[in-house]
């Protein structure tokens, strides 16, 4: 369906005072009104998509705040309230006194279609976490997951509404929710509470739950999701990396804990014995990070993508975005790249059949060159990143978005997050963006030292190998050791070979 906007605007200016409301009608862009700021001892503003406007150079007085708190209901425990039967949200600033010096009227608006793109994960009944910016729509999309699922596919829905956001204020839900339910919460810290209660008396198929922020909160969305009832929330972060390093709200995405290995383990995995790994299941199954507000990026197996952020092994993620015509489109990929802010002029990821451009930034260019020698490969490392289609950089220095990254970012380049610069994340780099030949010829090599093994252990004195790269031969020496058998490298490159004997 085509996307519907109401956002019952009159009632909102109903609330201002009379200088305040003549200019804002004069906006020509007041149909994209964002909120409107009252402050006391300031001209009172009205901010839209592009830009501020002041509305009136006299400045906000107590009577104009008072005029407007008489005419919308009284303000919860987290000092917000709302205009009865409609989704907007008047959220007060208070000096030390308790006093109301500042407002900040947002518009509210129901859009229906805006999940056309996830439609189908939210009628695959799994439990579905939405994340994002502040603003991007995250509540938005969530009132309307909330009527589809109730009006589309007579589901029981109920929605745990905190601060009256998605459903409206007033003790009448707002038709945008459809025939979902509305349970109201008393005060903030009450809604796990609310969360449990719902369940056990109300017997739901469906939870919807704005903004999970809390222990409580995380520990109650995992109870809910045990009984078997489809959840679909918000949190607060952007990204489920975000999310994983949230010691609050990680146990939404299976909780991180550090493990010890034994030091034959360490060595198998070729990682340092104290690792992190996932604790437990993932409350959610699915994670969609909302990027832009025709554009997600889903984890479509939450534990998997969890494991290869831990193990620093690319994300299997899935692009989907609205193209002109309204249809959606869809890319697969594993690369860990930033999305587009747009979605016209895409740039398609690393195609795997041409050798990648590489531009590096924090990272040790001498190992990534010495690593390749031993696989083999020939790197193409570019020193301007506009001649690059693919970058590469660490976690560090992706975290603190220098220029270089946002321009990157900004310019559709992929990106390759490395979890560090040790030699393992940079194998299964170059693992992951060359040829597949590569790693059958790996495979291959690996094989033959494990028949040798079995040549060996039933009466062979000793077996020789094909010659092979310095990396590979150490990997052939360590199937060698797992068996209790020796093993020597001989001759000289490029002809030196592993000797695997009794």
């Amino acid at each position: 369906m085509q996307k519907v906007i109401t956002d019952d605007l009159d009632a909102l200016l109903n609330i201002l005072p009379p200088h305040i409301i003549q200019p804002l009608r004069q906006q020509k862009d007041i149909s994209e009104l964002l909120e409107v700021v009252i402050d006391l001892g300031r001209p009172p503003e009205a901010r839209l998509p592009q830009r501020e406007v002041v509305l009136n150079p006299k400045e906000v007085s107590e009577e104009d705040i008072d005029y407007v708190t008489a005419r919308i209901s009284s303000f919860g425990d987290d000092n917000r309230a709302g205009i009865e039967r409609t989704l907007h949200r008047i959220s007060a600033i208070r000096n030390r006194k308790g006093r109301i010096v500042g407002l900040t009227c947002r518009v509210g608006r129901a859009v229906f279609g805006t999940i056309k793109v996830i439609e189908d994960l939210i009628q695959s009944g799994k439990s579905i976490l939405l994340l994002g910016r502040p603003g991007v729509g995250k509540t938005t999309m969530l009132r309307e997951v909330a009527r589809v699922l109730a009006d589309n596919l007579d589901k029981r829905v109920i929605i745990v509404d905190t601060s009256n956001e998605i459903a409206g204020d007033g003790d009448i839900p707002h038709p945008a929710i459809g025939h979902a339910r509305r349970m109201q919460v008393k005060t903030p810290t009450m809604q796990h509470a609310v969360m449990i209660e719902a369940v056990e008396n109300h017997m739901p198929e469906v939870i919807v739950i704005d903004e999970i922020g809390t222990e409580l909160e995380a520990q109650a969305a995992r109870t809910i999701a045990e009984r078997g009832v489809q959840l679909v929330g918000t949190a607060h972060g952007n990204t489920l990396e975000n999310l994983m390093m949230n010691p609050t709200l990680a146990d939404l995405v299976g909780g991180i804990q550090s493990v010890t290995l034994g030091d034959e383990e360490a060595k198998r995995r070729g990682t340092q014995k104290s690792i992190l790994e996932r604790t437990a299941p993932p409350t959610f199954d699915i994670v969609v990070e909302i990027q832009d507000r025709d554009k997600v990026a889903i984890h479509p197996d939450v534990a998997e993508a969890v494991d290869a952020i831990l193990r620093g092994q690319p994300i299997p993620t899935e692009i989907r975005w609205l193209d002109e015509s309204g249809e959606v489109r869809i890319e697969r990929g594993t690369l860990i790249t930033t999305a587009p802010t747009k979605t016209t002029k895409r740039k398609q990821p690393v195609e795997a059949d041409k050798l990648p451009r590489l531009y590096l930034f924090g990272i040790n260019r001498g190992r990534l060159q010495q690593i390749a020698r031993e696989a083999q490969l020939s790197l193409d490392i570019v020193s301007n990143p506009n001649d690059a289609n693919l970058l590469i950089t660490s976690k560090s220095y992706y975290r603190r978005k220098p220029q270089i990254i946002r321009d990157a970012e900004e310019a559709h380049l992929p990106i390759y997050v490395l979890k560090s610069n040790t030699p393992p994340q940079i194998r299964q780099l170059l693992n992951t963006i060359y040829p597949t030949e590569k790693a059958d010829s790996l495979k291959l090599a690996l094989s033959e030292a494990e028949e040798a093994v079995k040549q060996v252990q039933s009466g062979q004195e000793a077996v020789e190998l094909s010659p092979q790269s310095a990396y590979i031969r150490r990997l052939q020496h360590l199937i060698a050791e797992r068996s209790n058998l020796s093993s020597k490298s001989l001759g000289k490159e490029p002809d030196r070979r592993v000797r695997i004997y009794k």
